[in-house]
């Protein structure tokens, strides 16, 4: 898999710039993020969530959680704990005071903590979730097996991502407002154009459908489910740790 940069900056890893970008983009991430996707990302989460539900989960861990925003919308369907982790702080911040508003601090924990080297204990958590963020891990294979090494056998993995649309002609359309029209618009605005053009190189570089799912066993998690949305823009993977 080609390791796709937001600054390819010779002397730095992937995860540095990661890390880096969105310390950047925090104060403007989610009005861009629900801006530039006309609201529908608020819909992948719910549905991504929902998968959960018969379940009923405890405890979840999601990774890469950002603002917090699949967090809290986790908490708020299923009724469970959920701790949060992400490498940028900056991101963290605003989510803790999103947190901190809706008075769920209790139930709600979010920590820096980095997907690759997670510190919790084996066997930890009723399932884990990822919205938006396996596509930026230095290394998948390693962030994925850390997923699974945390989450209880038989516990769920739900990982929502981006992909790539193959119906014609919604395929031409949506890859030149992703590759022309959402960089030039995410730049001007969060005022770092970077992030924004590494936004679609990076989705353009990830492994989705089932060459992702073959990511996940390696991992451990067998594929129970993949959930296209909105004609393939995004995708909601479930999998199982194996009992």
């Amino acid at each position: 898999m080609e390791t796709v940069k937001p600054y390819n900056e010779a002397d730095s890893t992937k995860k540095g710039e990661v890390k880096a970008m969105f310390n950047t983009i925090a104060p403007r991430y989610d009005f861009l993020n629900h801006f530039l996707s006309l609201g529908i990302d608020k819909l992948w989460r719910k549905r991504a969530i929902k998968t959960l539900k018969a379940l009923k989960p405890q405890h979840i861990l999601d990774v890469a959680t950002g603002t917090g925003d699949f967090a809290i919308k986790a908490h708020e369907m299923l009724g469970c704990k959920v701790t949060g982790t992400d490498l940028s702080a900056g991101m963290l911040e605003v989510g803790k005071k999103k947190v901190a508003d809706k008075g769920y601090e209790s139930e709600i924990d979010l920590a820096e903590a980095d997907s690759e080297q997670l510190p919790f204990g084996d066997n930890t958590f009723d399932a884990v979730t990822v919205a938006f963020g396996v596509r930026n891990y230095e290394n998948l294979d390693k962030g994925l097996a850390e997923m699974a090494r945390v989450i209880k056998p038989g516990a769920r993995m739900v990982v929502l991502e981006f992909s790539k649309p193959t119906l014609f002609p919604f395929k031409q359309l949506y890859m030149f407002y992703f590759r022309h029209i959402l960089p030039n618009m995410g730049g001007m605005i969060s005022h770092d154009q970077k992030a924004y053009e590494y936004l679609p190189q990076s989705v353009l570089a990830f492994p989705d459908g089932e060459a992702f799912e073959a990511h996940l066993k390696q991992a451990g998690i067998t594929p129970v489910e993949r959930i296209s949305q909105t004609l393939g823009i995004a995708t909601i993977y479930v999998g199982e740790k194996k009992a």
